[in-house]
């Protein structure tokens, strides 16, 4: 405990930290699943520090690597990473300061740990004793029935080979049971021990919506983040490049600072946005997937799918790069029929190139359309997807739980009438022309066809256009019914049962966007998220803010290695006066108060005003 206090600034392990820890000092296999934000990436650097052995840990993004060497060289801690973008030179010294002992940690992208020169140096460090453990990050995509599987990770077992009777540790942030017992068996961990922590975020306030425009919706979800006034950043995850750029251009012309981010990027515009990004430049990034797993900024504030993701993992890995730093942030799904229709079409087209069996992918995509259409608590539905129990009847931080969707009255009758409407005009249009027969809009479209003349013309009468729509949206989200590339509605899988009135079902009626009501259930709820900072605590910490970013300008690094929100946050209610106070808040380390006490405690006593 005395190492973390010491480099990192922390009094206190979490519970699964404690024990992943004492499996890598000693030498035990070890499954350590954590959420995004609990701290699996300390599970294997701490280690080193008791052991004096090195941990060579397997991590597949360049980015995530190059940040974290950055930020745990500023902690004091030696670490080095291979990858691509380094020359030949700096890779030589980096392996010669591993071998000779100057190195605690150095990180590899699963290609390269697969080489016959890296295999080589594994066996060097190895042979002379110097191995302490073999990491391997992200490693849910070991796994076919993961959300992210990549073939290469299928033969990291053959470094178990090179290196006997050295303890393997495998990290992951979404992994199913399914997917845990995959991971144990595809890695031939021995006795592994398998921890599992909470995969509850209560800081993170989740909502589902009816996409009805995404640019207009997540500008409005952009401008309230920035009216809360509490700075942080924005990822908004689109489905294909051609929507990062659109929605990003309709973002900037509200006047936004937004720009977008993809792989059709050339690779020099691409490293900017990131840069940008990770060093506070730049708020609001509007991105393809690919962003954000190499991106460890911890004070994103908000979240939104522009789209339905391709599976409930997915979607939480990809939210939870919202609040890393423990404080509160939002999570925005805008979800709509066809989405679910184009995840098929790309995932079919996968694998067709690939040769490899789609179903497994495509029961996640199931999964994820149960999800979003579901009238459940959203942090409630997360826990049980991923094999946990959630006790609070009442989560105060979910769309439904704040009273922002409600069941409807008679949901069985209404999906008949909704069902009815979809049969009777032939299964061979969308949703909002269903909708105009189902109101009984007098439309040349609904006229010339007839179709005012059937028994479900105005069955819905007393709904809007927009009410039927996502009502309709919701039945898709069911399996009730389908939706195909052209936005067709067509019976699903559950179509006639729904019909008959065999299957149970629950429609949520959709209230809009929160109102005062909603944040006073929120205030009472479970999100731990600190009070409110008042206008001089604010005062104060937006002149740390700004110390950090100077700091981080001249250090080369991303503002969170200096210190994280949380941290100057607590600074700003404290008001440390000596070195000795400013010790005692959480995050600041020794190695940090030598570099940078001076500097805070300057500002901190301009700030409260002398």
């Amino acid at each position: 405990m005395e190492a973390v206090r010491r480099v990192w600034g922390y009094d206190t392990l979490r519970p699964l930290q404690a024990a992943s820890i004492e499996a890598g000092v000693s030498g035990r296999d070890c499954l350590t699943v954590l959420p995004t934000g609990g701290g699996k990436s300390l599970c294997y650097q701490v280690p080193p520090l008791v052991t004096g052995k090195a941990t060579v840990v397997i991590s597949p993004l360049i980015a995530l690597m190059r940040d974290q060497v950055r930020g745990l060289k500023l902690n004091g801690y030696e670490a080095g990473a291979l990858h691509s973008a380094l020359d030949r030179e700096d890779a030589r010294e980096i392996e010669s300061r591993l071998l000779r002992g100057d190195l605690l940690l150095v990180l590899a992208a699963p290609e390269r740990a697969l080489t016959s020169g890296f295999c080589a140096l594994l066996a060097k460090l190895h042979d002379a004793g110097r191995l302490g453990a073999i990491a391997i990050d992200e490693a849910h995509c070991i796994s076919q029935w993961g959300h992210d599987f990549r073939p290469e990770y299928r033969r990291l077992v053959e470094l178990r080979r090179i290196a006997p009777g050295v303890g393997m540790q495998a990290f992951t942030a979404t992994a199913t049971p399914r997917v845990r017992e995959d991971i144990v068996r595809q890695l031939g961990l021995e006795d592994a021990e398998v921890l599992v922590g909470s995969f509850d975020r209560p800081n993170l306030t989740y909502r589902v919506r009816h996409r009805r425009d995404a640019a207009e919706q997540t500008i409005e979800a952009v401008r309230a983040m920035h009216d809360r006034g509490e700075g942080g950043g924005a990822i908004v995850y689109c489905l294909s490049r051609a929507d990062t750029e659109r929605l990003a251009e309709s973002l900037r012309v509200a006047g936004l600072d937004a720009r977008a981010y993809h792989a059709g990027m050339d690779k020099g515009p691409r490293h900017d946005v990131e840069r940008a990004f990770t060093n506070e430049s730049l708020d609001v990034v509007v991105a393809t997937v690919a962003f954000g797993m190499g991106i460890d900024r911890s004070n994103v504030r908000l979240v939104v799918h522009a789209c339905l993701p391709k599976s409930v993992e997915a979607y939480q890995q990809e939210a939870g790069r919202a609040g890393r730093d423990g404080l509160g942030a939002e999570c925005l799904l805008l979800a709509a029929p066809s989405d679910g229709s184009r995840w098929e079409r790309l995932i079919l087209r996968s694998a067709s190139e690939s040769g490899a069996d789609p179903s497994a992918q495509l029961a996640l995509l199931d999964d994820v359309r149960r999800f979003a259409g579901a009238l459940l608590c959203r942090h409630r539905a997360l826990c049980e997807y991923f094999g946990q129990s959630y006790e609070p009847e009442n989560c105060g931080a979910c769309d439904v739980c704040l009273g922002e969707t409600r069941e409807e009255s008679d949901s069985a009758v209404l999906a008949q009438k909704l069902m009815s409407g979809v049969a009777r005009t032939g299964q061979r249009y969308g949703a909002g022309y269903v909708a105009d027969v189902l109101r009984g809009a007098v439309t040349d479209d609904v006229v010339a066809r007839g179709h005012n003349a059937l028994s479900v013309f105005g069955l819905l009468a007393k709904r809007s256009r927009k009410e039927i729509m996502v009502l309709l949206d919701q039945l898709v989200a069911l399996g009730a019914l389908r939706a195909d590339e052209h936005r067709v509605l067509r019976f699903g899988a559950r179509g006639v049962a729904v019909m008959k009135g065999e299957a149970g079902v629950r429609l949520a009626a959709p209230l809009g966007v929160r109102g005062a009501g909603s944040e006073r259930r929120r205030e009472r709820g479970r999100v731990v998220d600190a009070a409110p900072l008042t206008i001089e605590e604010r005062e104060v910490f937006e002149r740390l803010r700004g110390l950090r970013k100077r700091i981080a300008e001249e250090s080369e690094v991303p503002p969170y290695v200096v210190f994280s929100d949380a941290t100057l946050r607590e600074m700003a209610r404290l008001l440390p006066r000596s070195p000795e106070q400013l010790l005692e808040v959480k995050g600041v380390g020794r190695r940090k108060l030598e570099m940078f006490g001076e500097a805070f405690l300057e500002e901190i006593v301009a700030g409260a005003g002398g």
